[in-house]
């Protein structure tokens, strides 16, 4: 991982683009050195790969900010909130989760939706902003996608609590039957709006005419 490191400062720069290829050709002798440079955002580097930059090609990464100095002894230490988990705990959480990813809610096995590659979940640690400012880290169950896709994604329990707090009486009940269902219910006109929002232009114009009107 520092090699990796030292070659990303002295031979690829900040702001500039690497293929895998280059990557490889630099570490011949490293077996899983893709790995090493992922390793490399624990410590706070930003290195972002063709999903969450637009204007690069599937091989290629960009070098867009260096963080710890991981090539001086005791920086390469993980932090603790990166120890490794006991299967035990993975399988807790995956059955707390209910073995769904938490944050697009595709279950294990299951196909995306341009029915190529099928979900992968893992248990991650997502940073938490507790009501007092603390911010922790708890485990979370999420599919690779999703995992790859949200590197900074923190949740803010206190900002939940506090819109929670605001709700009327029958909206707290609703939420209640929500969370206990693990499962939002739509509503028949929920539902119209879905199928509203999938209609051509000229249709939903004619839905809306068919609507004009209707306070009079």
């Amino acid at each position: 991982m520092a090699r990796a490191a030292l070659w990303l400062v002295q031979e690829v720069g900040e702001g500039n683009i690497f293929t895998k290829a280059e990557l490889r050709e630099a570490f011949p002798d490293v077996s899983q050195i893709d790995r090493r440079i992922r390793d490399l955002r624990d410590h706070n580097w930003k290195i972002s790969p063709s999903r969450e930059d637009a204007t690069l090609r599937q091989q290629e990464q960009r070098f867009v900010s260096q963080g710890a100095e991981v090539w001086i002894p005791g920086k390469s230490k993980a932090p603790k909130h990166k120890a490794s988990l006991t299967a035990a705990q993975r399988a807790k959480v995956l059955d707390e989760d209910g073995y769904l990813c938490r944050t697009c809610g595709i279950a294990t096995g299951e196909a995306y939706e341009e029915g190529i590659a099928q979900a992968v979940l893992n248990v991650a640690r997502r940073p938490v902003v507790q009501p007092g400012g603390e911010v922790v880290h708890q485990l979370i169950t999420e599919c690779k996608r999703c995992g790859a896709g949200g590197l900074g994604r923190q949740a803010d329990l206190g900002q939940v609590l506090e819109q929670v707090n605001a709700l009327s009486a029958m909206e707290r009940r609703v939420l209640a039957a929500w969370i206990a269902a693990d499962r939002r219910s739509l509503s028949p006109l929920d539902r119209l709006w879905g199928q509203y929002r999938t209609l051509p232009e000229v249709s939903r114009q004619a839905v809306a005419d068919v609507l004009d009107g209707v306070d009079d």
